[in-house]
């Protein structure tokens, strides 16, 4: 992958908005309350795009979604201690952290009842999901991740209305 930060593992990233222009987040299994957007790792013979639309496809159920954009250059963030040695061993290898492409995606459908976290093609990673005022994104992700979301809803920010409606969110109770 062209212009790829060494050491640091291929990802990709999904800022979801949907037509309120409400950006999805949901809540890790493992990590109570701390908000996130879709991502996921790129495999061997895939291109950042399918990665991306496959991520969002595994996590949460959906596939009626539209790339609008992607950012032009990796994006990376570093692992605390703490998840560099949890990561390094279930991935195998050492990882600084992530390096990122992002994609923002449109969801292109009012009904809400695609999105299920508890998708069967993949482990559930999320608890909750929630549609969350664009400003709100950064705020409420885990402190590592702050910066590499700051540039991302940056990046995005042109194609996003800035009043977006307030957020609601939904419990996925197993």
């Amino acid at each position: 992958m062209e212009d790829l930060p060494s050491g640091y593992r291929p990802n990709v990233g999904v800022c979801l908005i949907n037509s309120d222009d409400q950006v999805f987040v949901a809540s890790r299994l493992n990590v109570p309350g701390a908000w996130q957007m879709p991502q996921g790792g790129i495999e061997d013979d895939e291109d950042p795009k399918t990665a991306a639309m496959r991520a969002l496809r595994e996590e949460t159920g959906i596939i009626s979604a539209e790339i609008i954009a992607e950012v032009t250059k990796w994006i990376t963030y570093d692992f605390p201690p703490a998840v560099k040695t949890k990561v390094s061993r279930v991935w195998g290898g050492e990882w600084f952290g992530l390096a990122q492409k992002w994609f923002l995606m449109r969801l292109m459908t009012k009904d809400e009842s695609e999105i299920n976290l508890a998708n069967v093609e993949a482990d559930a990673e999320f608890s909750d999901w929630k549609w969350v005022k664009p400003e709100e994104v950064v705020e409420q992700a885990v402190e590592y991740k702050r910066p590499a979301y700051e540039q991302v809803m940056t990046t995005f920010r042109r194609y996003i209305a800035p009043s977006a409606k307030t957020a609601k969110c939904v419990s996925s109770k197993w």
